[in-house]
């Protein structure tokens, strides 16, 4: 059962990855589109549905799975899992930005720039590093 549940980890987690990433680069385009234009409209849409169908489930069950196999394996004493705990709070805090930045977007509030969403963009990759650096080589 392990193996399976450690499967469907890296499955929800590679679907929430890929959300907050793609995510940020939506708002880049985003921010070029005029409120209430056609293109604006198709963006907020793009951007609820990636939220809510996509990113929150895979949240969601990451953590679960992960958690899951953290108790069952005897990890959650570990120094390497203390920091992969970290970054999957830093994860889900950006998760959780992102998603005011849609409900920004979707009142026709956005007062943040492209090149915000660009630089923002780069933290879920260097979080996604690390924690991929915490479970592979357990450094600590």
């Amino acid at each position: 059962m392990y193996t399976w549940v450690k499967a469907f980890h890296v499955i929800a987690a590679i679907a929430w990855m890929a959300g907050l990433l793609y995510l940020p680069r939506l708002m880049v385009y985003h921010c070029a589109a005029a409120p209430g234009s056609v293109q604006s409209e198709t963006f907020k849409l793009m951007e609820r549905r990636l939220l809510w169908g996509i990113m929150t489930p895979a949240m969601i069950l990451t953590w679960g799975f992960g958690l899951w196999l953290a108790w069952s394996g005897g990890f959650l004493g570990s120094a390497w899992f203390s920091g992969k705990l970290f970054a999957g709070l830093a994860l889900s805090a950006f998760h959780g930005c992102a998603g005011r930045w849609v409900k920004d977007f979707a009142a026709d509030k956005n007062h943040r720039t492209a090149r915000f969403y660009r630089s923002v963009n780069e933290l879920p990759t260097v979080l996604m590093i690390a924690i991929v650096i915490l479970v592979i080589v357990k450094p600590f």
